[in-house]
């Protein structure tokens, strides 16, 4: 029997029309939609003397095939096979399932001369899997015209349905079977879940006749998915004890506990932890409910994630035995702490450390700076990885050496290693870094040859192009990302116009950005109130400063500080400048002393001058600028007693100035 194809709308393969028999079908089935659920075939069993060893022979050539992804082969042997019974059929029309060419799984079950109720049930579950509303309704329409249907067809369409939000017609379907199992409920149950009714999911949870722990640890799971983890914790507590146990109820703790780790609730997920029993069996049947391998790595990762590393180590060496994830877990809980000699102490006990063991290693050294470890655990290793070879690449760049991650791009690249979207980040920084256009340019064009340009690339080439000094370049793409910027993509374009003085710009960009809703940060202030003192406008930074503070609950950071202080000093009100820094919450730094110094400079306050260059030369004493800027603001004036002494000052104090020099660049820039 023969169905012919027709066009599903929304389908992405071609689905099929029935023949008039099968139309009857439908028109019969669609009334009564309540066929019995029990396991059951549609056709008599096809068996024949053809089914000796030769025949089970080639149905474990075309399953072997199948399975070692040689579908074509298996198609080959499909077909030379003259005698083919249901079963055959069935394995090849689950290996075109399975890789989700349904066209071709339609065009075989079509011309099945027999089928059975696995052979409906792979189908609707194939199309069940493809997701998409077309696959859905290919799905429905086999399951009305099924002839008899067994408890998995109700439990996969339920599912089908459940998954994609379609829970009215899920719980018709539910309240429509003749029989259900416990796999039934917990379809229903995981639905109701998956689209966020907590109350309905527990309601029926409540009305269950026969739960086991995997329906248990299913509504834990699916709880806390939900945010309520307090409710998983009381069903937990409630329904456990009546539970089997095994290893579905030591999952459900599992899931708890790593779900407090997760909110940092950490004294909890031990309480949990200490109720599962380290060996202990349960009832009748010798059912074993007792910590897994997974509940000691779940305890030690809350420790390690909450920074307590003593306690998270006193859990690894109470276990029998540690896996790969036991020691990467503890490992990178050193890591975090910035513990690199405990880190490294237990790297060298680790029995086989794996790629992401080795890569743990070079983050950390890298983290803390020391990239002669970091590169020397780099090279070290056995096999690299794509995200070796990026941890490499941004430790070099973190660390400012430049030099250092361009070679290792490069090398990377002769390795045969393609870079990909979180190579190019730091790279683009590097550029930045050492402010080389050209270079940047370059890394631009590979990043359209090589990947699809997502967020953070798009910031790191607008922070680039921004820094280089091309802010026509970087406005391009800030405007083509268009409604996927986020407060990174706004800060790097303020604060490139505020650098190169487009003050204004970089004003309108902050209105703009608040406009959008998107909310600043102190990055963004910093930005915006140099831009204020770059274009003298005194009122409206102190303005922004009091935003800052009172609408968006910014604490003001010494660079706040310092940009306020340019802002009032370049406007010549240099005692309230000076006011400022009295009244600052910390000491000042080189930054806000050399504001008030500058200003001093362009104002001609000499008095003041001396102060602040007195303040600068002891917070920076190797530092000649205070030297030189008090010198000359008493030549200008006359003072040459005073002058004289600033130079013998810098002299005993063996200050030099450093020379000045140009640096133009040649490098084409198109």
């Amino acid at each position: 029997m023969i169905i012919m194809p027709r066009v599903i709308r929304g389908a992405r393969t071609q689905s099929y029309l029935p023949s008039p028999l099968l139309r009857s079908c439908v028109s019969q089935n669609a009334s009564s939609p309540s066929h019995s659920c029990r396991y059951a075939s549609t056709t008599k069993p096809n068996i024949s003397s053809f089914q000796g060893s030769d025949f089970h022979a080639q149905i474990k050539r075309i399953t072997h095939l199948i399975r070692t992804n040689r579908l074509t082969e298996a198609r080959a042997v499909f077909d030379q096979t003259e005698q083919r019974n249901t079963k055959t059929w069935n394995v090849m029309i689950s290996g075109y399932v399975k890789r989700r060419e349904m066209a071709k799984a339609r065009k075989l079950f079509d011309e099945m001369p027999q089928r059975d109720v696995v052979s409906w049930n792979v189908m609707i579950s194939g199309y069940i899997s493809s997701r998409g509303s077309g696959f859905l309704e290919e799905a429905r329409y086999l399951f009305d015209i099924m002839p008899e249907r067994d408890c998995v067809t109700w439990n996969t369409v339920i599912s089908g349905y459940a998954k994609t939000g379609e829970m009215e017609e899920a719980l018709r379907l539910f309240n429509s079977m003749p029989a259900r199992n416990v796999v039934s409920w917990n379809a229903i149950i995981s639905g109701f879940l998956q689209n966020g009714d907590v109350a309905n999911a527990i309601e029926f949870f409540d009305r269950m006749p026969g739960r086991d722990s995997a329906s248990l640890s299913a509504l834990v799971s699916g709880l806390i998915q939900n945010g309520e983890i307090d409710e998983a914790a009381r069903v937990l507590v409630k329904c456990g004890s009546r539970c089997d146990g095994g290893e579905d109820l030591v999952r459900a703790y599992n899931t708890l506990i790593v779900g407090y780790g997760q909110r940092g609730r950490v004294e909890e997920a031990r309480k949990l932890f200490d109720k599962i029993p380290v060996n202990c069996d349960r009832g009748e049947g010798n059912v074993r409910f007792k910590r897994n391998i997974v509940s000691w790595n779940s305890m030690i990762m809350c420790y390690a994630k909450a920074g307590d590393v003593v306690s998270a180590r006193e859990i690894f060496d109470q276990m029998l035995e540690q896996d790969t994830f036991s020691w990467n877990t503890m490992i990178s809980g050193y890591i975090h702490v910035l513990d690199m000699e405990e880190a490294s102490n237990l790297f060298v006990k680790m029995p086989h450390p794996d790629t992401l063991t080795w890569n743990a290693m070079v983050s950390g050294y890298a983290q803390i700076g020391n990239l002669e470890l970091a590169l020397d655990f780099f090279k070290r290793m056995p096999q690299k990885n794509l995200v070796s070879w990026n941890s490499m690449i941004a430790g070099c760049e973190t660390n400012k050496d430049y030099e250092g991650a361009i070679k290792l791009f490069i090398q990377m690249q002769v390795e045969g290693q393609k870079p990909d979207r979180h190579t190019f980040p730091s790279i683009l920084s590097m550029s930045s870094g050492i402010v080389d256009l050209h270079l940047g340019m370059q890394i631009h064009q590979m990043v359209t040859k090589t990947v699809i340009p997502d967020v953070p690339i798009n910031n790191a080439l607008i922070t680039m192009y921004a820094r280089c000094g091309a802010i026509v370049e970087a406005r391009i793409i800030f405007e083509e990302m268009k409604l996927l910027k986020n407060v990174v993509s706004w800060n790097a374009m303020i604060g490139g116009c505020t650098s190169h003085g487009f003050a204004t710009e970089a004003l309108e960009l902050f209105k703009s950005m608040k406009s959008f809703k998107v909310l600043p940060t102190y990055i963004t202030f910093i930005s915006v109130l140099s831009a204020c003192a770059h274009a003298g406008l005194v009122e409206e930074g102190r303005q922004h400063f009091k935003s800052m503070v009172n609408e968006y609950g910014i604490e003001p950071r010494i660079e706040h500080f310092a940009s306020l202080v340019d802002i009032v000093g370049r406007n010549g009100r240099l005692e309230d400048a000076m006011d400022l820094i009295k009244g600052m919450p910390f000491e000042p730094d080189k930054a806000v002393w050399g504001a008030l110094l500058g200003a001093c400079r362009v104002h001609n306050n000499v008095e003041l001058a001396q102060v602040a260059a007195e303040a600068l030369m002891k917070v920076e004493p190797e530092n000649s600028t205070p030297y030189v800027l008090l010198y000359n603001m008493y030549a200008d004036v006359g003072r040459w007693d005073d002058a004289n002494e600033v130079r013998l000052l810098m002299k005993s104090n063996n200050i030099k100035k450093p020379t000045g020099y140009s640096w133009v660049d040649f490098s084409p820039c198109g």
